[in-house]
């Protein structure tokens, strides 16, 4: 095969989302790996290295789980903390578009540096959205369970979905993979795959984790989907599926920025041009910069004003 193939097919296993099957079984799965999506994040912000590494994983966990749901929109999956750690956000489109960004006090970087993700999270919480493109936004919230970014993931889903979800997740700061297994509802006495009923194999779910437990970290970030799966589950009738491509992608413009800048007030936005003279705004995702001077900011109050009227007529 020319190196040219196969620098292609390594560039798409790098940035891809595999979804499988076990054939007669009521189990799917998911397998992802991010490198330039997760290293594009990387340019826009200058993280600790604890908070690359939970960053990235949480990356990979929500672009296994916006692969689950059936819905047109985003997943956004949030931890939330008061300590030195303030936020670790990121968001997943239903076309896995992503963007994710972290905050924190950066006073207490040296801190940070000195501790584990848990001990930075410990009393926080999580939160996960599901912004349909129409439709009501649902948001669930739930206090940090679990000694890991999978764990806490895999109480939620048990706790709060009822769905028995199982993760495995690694980064090492320069590229972020993971796999997950999921059982399907039961329907009935059978269990619903697709268009198909199949009679539920009771020892299925422990077999398969068992199975999965065994991967390792270099494995999940270096093999390729179907020679990994073929290791791990070697006597299990897999089904694989053709690969998605995941992507960074920052959705943020100078239209959304105004909005936002609407919503401080007139008193507020005259407040700031009579001390710097100009509005500033950067975007935390992609770090784009928006300048607003006395010009724009009067014409972006006029359309406030302008629409304010408007929904008065009607």
């Amino acid at each position: 095969m020319p190196a040219f193939v196969k620098m292609y097919i390594m560039e798409k296993l790098n940035d891809s989302l595999h979804h499988f099957l076990f054939d007669n079984t009521p189990i799917r799965g998911n397998l992802v790996r991010l490198n330039d999506t997760y290293q594009h994040v990387l340019q826009h912000q200058t993280l600790p290295s604890v908070l690359k590494q939970a960053l990235g994983e949480l990356m990979a966990a929500s672009t296994l789980l916006s692969a689950t749901l059936k819905m047109d929109g985003a997943l956004v999956l949030q931890i939330q903390s008061k300590g030195a750690l303030k936020l670790l956000v990121v968001e997943c489109s239903s076309n896995l578009n992503m963007r994710a960004t972290a905050k924190w006090d950066v006073t207490q970087t040296n801190l940070i540096a000195e501790s584990s993700f848990i001990d930075l999270v410990r009393n926080g919480q999580f939160v996960i959205t599901l912004d349909p493109k129409e439709g009501e936004a649902y948001q669930g919230i739930v206090p940090i369970e679990g000694e890991t970014i999978a764990q806490i993931l895999q109480n939620y889903m048990l706790r709060s979905q009822q769905i028995d979800t199982s993760l495995w997740l690694h980064c090492d700061e320069l590229s972020s993979s993971g796999m997950l297994l999921q059982k399907l509802p039961d329907i009935g006495g059978t269990i619903e795959l697709g268009k198909k009923e199949i009679v539920e194999d009771a020892d299925a779910w422990n077999r398969m984790n068992y199975l999965a437990n065994t991967v390792r970290n270099d494995e999940l970030q270096k093999l390729p989907a179907e020679t990994l799966l073929t290791r791990l589950f070697v006597e299990e009738d897999v089904r694989l599926f053709e690969p998605k491509t995941t992507q960074f992608y920052c959705s943020c413009n100078k239209s959304n920025v105004a909005s936002m800048l609407r919503m401080l007030g007139e008193d507020e936005l005259n407040g700031i041009l009579a001390e710097f003279g100009k509005i500033e705004v950067n975007c935390d995702f992609c770090n784009k910069h928006y300048l607003f001077d006395a010009i724009d900011t009067a014409q972006l109050l006029a359309t406030s004003t302008s629409i304010s009227i408007s929904n008065a007529k009607h």
